[in-house]
């Protein structure tokens, strides 16, 4: 006798159960799947004891006849797709025909169906997955699907299941999202007889958004909307300021479908890197509209998982996207004065010509195969002269004499020579335009904006001049560096010294010179002008432990950034530090030359503001 058998279809209903009916919410998710599918506007969903005793969906749909409706309770039986080629284009929710025999098969199941081109409906009792009855009815155009019992047969199921709080919170979750995709459809909830949500149709989507996620994030919305090549990014995201500490407020869909893509979600928080610290989340709600063809959603039963072709693309737009909406938000962004203004309003006519005295000298053509050498040459050449200077001037002996040193190349003087700089039509003076008014515990710099009061965090402000700084410079492949009278030797680890030896050529183009001295030995020989001299092994360390957090075999850029965030750290100046009034207005005017001046490169808020009117209301001197 064979020992390999053909399972009975109830068995192997039951199986496939495991995978499509994971939980009260995976019922409740894809019967509400079909009658979105099925055209309806209005979908009332009613839950008894956390989905365990009852889940019952009701839609206004297209419903179903007699037939389509025995036909719906067989596998891989569905009105979706018909040839190989729509697998490949699907356009709808639902397509595996899994579902309901799926679910017909571990409850207590009832089908109550009429389509708009009959006068009789049609009801089916299932019981674990036998057909007890089928007969006439009258009822609405529509479906009703009542699941009852759920996991009655498959009791080792059923003790898994959470607590009745647990399982509604996930089935309100699941309405929530649907609803977000849907706004022109309604969506009730109720559960236990009480009505929890009820979502009325909205013809704005903004509108919904709110309804969903709540009024007080409405005015925090900042809305998406781009198009690239044929891919389509809309819907909304929040300033990092509306942040939450899971990531229960981000909703993403794909073609209308509510998915969670890793590659979309690691696209959004790229976007928002240097804006959120690490463990917060933000919170969006986007959709992609890519074509049919050019994603994959039959990789897994539950639809959640998705494959794009042109993987890549998507994640860099989307996280360009992203990154541009936030930068274009920040309050600190260019402002242009009223004078600037009134010259912008004459035209054309208004921008000075250049001094007729300039001439670009052209810049002669360099072999790209002396490159290094010619730069490493100019770099040794300038490290001379800041040593020749440095007899002359103070050295920098702390974090706090450093601000004057990190000045920015952005917003040139005017001079007085044979070349006139042309002033600019506006100027980005958000932080240089505020009345100081002091430090408090000296580590927040208090200011007075035209909006209200405003706190500084002086380190976190500091950290993000560094970090730009020092970014420029290798970006520009220019550093400024201080050579080491007595160079640092360093003994590591053999892990760390692997670690090291792969970082040691990207160190060098922001200053920090490294080599090799025997087994796992290294010499330090300069840094970066920016950066302490005191203090190398530690900071050598501490950038070995970044990228050992961060990945040895991520991409290079990443850990880059990651070592400029420790520098930037290790050098700028530290709480309860006091510092001078020019020292306070140098910060501010560096601050105004940064890209991201909000944010700390960890993602801490730099400031924070508190309007005029509030202060009022807190001392109630008006209403």
């Amino acid at each position: 006798m064979s020992k390999i058998r053909i399972l009975p279809e109830i068995l192997s209903n039951k199986i496939a159960a495991g995978e499509v009916v994971a939980r009260p919410a995976s019922v409740v998710k894809e019967l509400v799947e079909n009658s979105i599918d099925a055209g309806s506007t209005r979908i009332i969903v009613e839950i008894e004891q956390g989905g365990r005793r009852l889940i019952r969906v009701s839609d206004n749909g297209e419903g179903m006849g007699r037939d389509d409706a025995l036909l719906s309770l067989e596998r891989y039986a569905t009105s979706k797709i018909a040839k190989d080629p729509d697998l490949f284009a699907i356009r709808t929710l639902g397509f595996r025909g899994e579902a309901l025999p799926s679910i017909a098969s571990v409850s207590r199941f009832t089908l109550v169906t009429r389509a708009t081109s009959t006068d009789v409906g049609t009801q089916i009792e299932v019981a674990g997955g036998r057909i007890n009855s089928l007969c006439d009815v009258g009822a609405p155009c529509g479906t009703l699907i009542s699941v009852g019992s759920l996991f009655y047969n498959t009791p080792a199921r059923r003790k898994f299941l959470k607590s009745i709080d647990t399982e509604m919170g996930h089935i309100a979750d699941t309405i929530a999202s649907m609803a977000l995709c849907r706004p022109a459809v309604q969506f009730r909830l109720s559960h236990n007889s009480r009505i929890v949500r009820n979502w009325a149709p909205a013809a704005d989507p903004t509108d919904r958004v709110a309804d969903v996620l709540g009024t007080a994030i409405k005015k925090e919305l900042l809305p998406v909307d781009r198009v690239s090549g044929d891919i389509e990014i809309r819907g909304w995201i929040t300033s990092p300021r509306m942040n939450r500490s899971t990531a229960r407020g981000i909703h993403l869909f794909v073609n209308g479908r509510w998915v969670r893509d890793r590659v979309i979600q690691h696209a959004l928080f790229a976007g928002y890197a240097g804006r959120l610290m690490k463990g917060l989340y933000p919170v969006a709600v986007l959709f992609i509209d890519v074509p049919f063809d050019q994603v994959d959603v039959n990789v897994h039963p539950t639809k959640h998982e998705i494959r794009f072709i042109r993987q890549k693309f998507v994640h860099d737009v989307l996280k360009d996207t992203v990154a541009d909406v936030l930068r274009q938000s920040d309050p600190t962004r260019w402002k242009v004065p009223e004078s600037a203004s009134a010259q912008l309003d004459q035209g054309p006519s208004s921008v000075s010509e250049p001094h007729s005295g300039f001439t670009r000298r052209p810049a002669p053509e360099i072999n790209p195969h002396d490159a290094r050498q010619i730069d490493r040459q100019d770099r040794t050449a300038r490290s001379t002269a800041s040593a020749v200077a440095a007899d002359n001037q103070p050295r920098i002996s702390s974090a706090t004499d450093a601000i004057h040193a990190v000045t920015s190349p952005i917003n040139p003087v005017d001079r007085s020579g044979d070349t006139i700089r042309q002033a600019p039509l506006w100027k980005r003076r958000f932080f240089a335009d505020l009345v100081v008014i002091g430090q408090y515990r000296g580590t927040y710099i208090i200011c007075e904006s035209s909006d209200g009061l405003m706190l500084i965090d002086q380190h976190a402000a500091h950290e993000r001049i560094v970090f730009e700084q020092l970014k420029r410079q290798s970006d520009e492949r220019r550093p400024t560096v201080q050579r080491l009278l007595l160079p640092e030797t360093i003994d590591l680890g053999f892990r760390e010294a692997q670690i090291l030896e792969k970082l040691v050529p990207q160190l060098d183009r922001f200053g920090l010179e490294i080599e090799p001295f025997g087994g796992n030995t290294f010499v330090v020989k300069s840094v970066p002008t920016l950066v302490h001299s005191g203090g190398v092994a530690a900071l050598v360390t501490q950038l070995i432990e970044k990228t050992a957090e961060i990945g040895v075999n991520a991409e290079m850029k990443t850990i880059m950034d990651g070592c400029l965030m420790v520098m930037a750290c290790h050098h700028a100046i530290r709480a309860h530090h006091q510092l001078a009034g020019e020292q306070i207005k140098a910060m501010l005017k560096q601050l105004d030359a940064c890209d991201n001046p909000s944010h700390c490169p960890h993602g801490r808020p730099v400031w924070i503001q508190w309007a005029l009117k509030d202060l009022e209301k807190q001392f109630q001197r008006i209403c």
